[in-house]
């Protein structure tokens, strides 16, 4: 007697890594992974089971068979989506709309001599199309989007401009309602601030130093106890 065999369930297509131009790189890389703000964010916004927060991925509405070109699909350089499955995104190395039943929340785009015109155009219609809640494009310079932060929000499937506040040292703010942070454009350099403090988010540098502090408070404390002991 032969035992039924389980059927195999097919393969999980992955989608290939977006192929990125020297000028592309340096400029997303400068602002959030040399940075390490992708990661900062990551962490403040918690709940890594549900919550996708990447960088260079392909975005798509239905999963794509392998083909060798993926010309026009869009690969944004900061994605946020809450209420997602971050299993399924690593399976296809790709956001598949269809998939996550929901569109990315946030997109970002970081401008560059390659990207800054498709970026204000072509890229602020289509995640219109694809229903993204939040575009956002940052330029250290105003030179390639003729703006230095820009942002959208989605009403009735288009997408209106978010207010960009000139702060008085001549530094730019946005809100996010998606995220819950404004971002700011300061001295050519992306960040992430709390509305309610103004501070920036949790990062390495203020980590480490809110922990030196600690630590030379505590000895302070461990020396007045000791003279008082003495006493």
């Amino acid at each position: 007697m032969t035992s039924a065999k389980t059927p195999k369930s097919p393969p999980v297509f992955r989608l290939p890594d977006p192929p990125k131009s020297p000028d592309e790189k340096m400029t997303a890389a400068k602002q959030l992974t040399d940075t390490g703000h992708a990661h900062h964010l990551a962490l403040h916004l918690g709940e890594p089971q549900t919550t996708i927060v990447t960088t260079e991925r392909y975005i798509t509405l239905v999963p794509t068979s392998e083909r060798a070109d993926m010309t026009g699909v869009l690969y944004p350089d900061l994605l946020v989506a809450f209420n997602a499955d971050p299993v399924a995104f690593e399976e296809h190395n790709a956001y598949v709309i269809s998939e996550q039943r929901k569109p990315p929340d946030f997109v970002l785009e970081i401008a560059s001599r390659s990207t800054g015109r498709a970026d204000t155009d072509e890229k602020r219609i289509a995640y219109a199309e694809l229903g993204v809640a939040e575009y956002w494009r940052f330029d250290e310079t105003g030179q390639y989007h003729g703006s230095r932060l820009a942002g959208d929000r989605l009403v009735d499937g288009r997408y209106d401009p978010i207010e960009i506040t000139v702060l008085p040292d001549g530094n730019l703010s946005g809100y996010s309602a998606v995220l819950g942070l404004e971002l700011h454009w300061t001295n050519g350099s992306l960040g992430w601030h709390d509305p309610d403090t103004g501070e920036h988010i949790a990062t390495f540098d203020s980590e480490r130093e809110g922990r030196l502090q600690a630590e030379a408070r505590v000895r302070e404390l461990e020396e007045e106890l000791q003279r008082l002991r003495g006493n």
